[in-house]
């Protein structure tokens, strides 16, 4: 029999029932960290976040909102609810504006989400590049952008993608550096130099 080290209190992590948790236990389960998520009922936790990350969250969120016409909002880092054992906090969401409640909302569902966004972090690429859009793609997000820093600078790239109604899955439709412009969902045409990150 092996002892546990002194101080590894397990009884304070959550033992999932057998068949797994479900969106629900999500969000009344106790003490979970912040931006914890659930993918086919197990809970995935965040690692803090890098500078980078915030930034570009920062940016890319204050440009948003100013371009959204109205019936859509922005909304940074926020749950959505893609089925009944899977929760996501995209970074950045942008929903339809009849979908928001109030102050105390905790989670939007995939059908009212028009673009996700993820900023990709070094401990959790496979699931921003694999994971998640095939998880946005099946619940029907029509727009998915994945932001990736560049490896010669550091500036974002940001890499838009969008909903093929036939195969279900995301199609490339465009690279951008350092200016992000396109018309889809709505007009943009945001600054993502490296200047914009330090500036803003």
């Amino acid at each position: 029999m092996t002892a546990e080290p002194p101080g590894n209190d397990l009884s304070r992590w959550p033992v999932p029932p057998q068949d797994g948790y479900t969106v629900d236990d999500l969000f009344t389960l106790p003490e979970l960290p912040p931006h914890t998520e659930m993918i086919d009922g197990s809970l995935v936790f965040a690692s803090p976040q890098r500078r980078f990350h915030a930034r570009v969250i920062h940016v890319l969120s204050r440009m948003l909102d100013a371009a959204a016409p109205e019936h859509l909002s922005v909304e940074p880092e926020m749950a959505v609810r893609i089925d009944r054992r899977t929760a996501l906090e995209p970074d950045i969401s942008v929903v339809r504006a009849e979908a928001v409640e109030g102050l105390s909302q905790t989670s939007f569902v995939a059908a009212d989400v028009v673009l996700a966004i993820e900023v990709v972090s070094p401990e959790s690429q496979a699931r921003d590049r694999k994971t998640r859009p095939v998880r946005y793609a099946e619940a029907g997000i029509a727009h998915f952008w994945l932001v990736e820093r560049a490896e010669a600078d550091g500036h974002p790239v940001v890499h838009v993608y969008e909903l093929d109604a036939v195969t279900r899955a995301y199609g490339l439709t465009g690279i951008h550096h350092d200016r992000l412009k396109t018309t889809v969902p709505f007009d943009i045409d945001i600054d993502i130099s490296l200047d914009a990150l330090r500036t803003l």
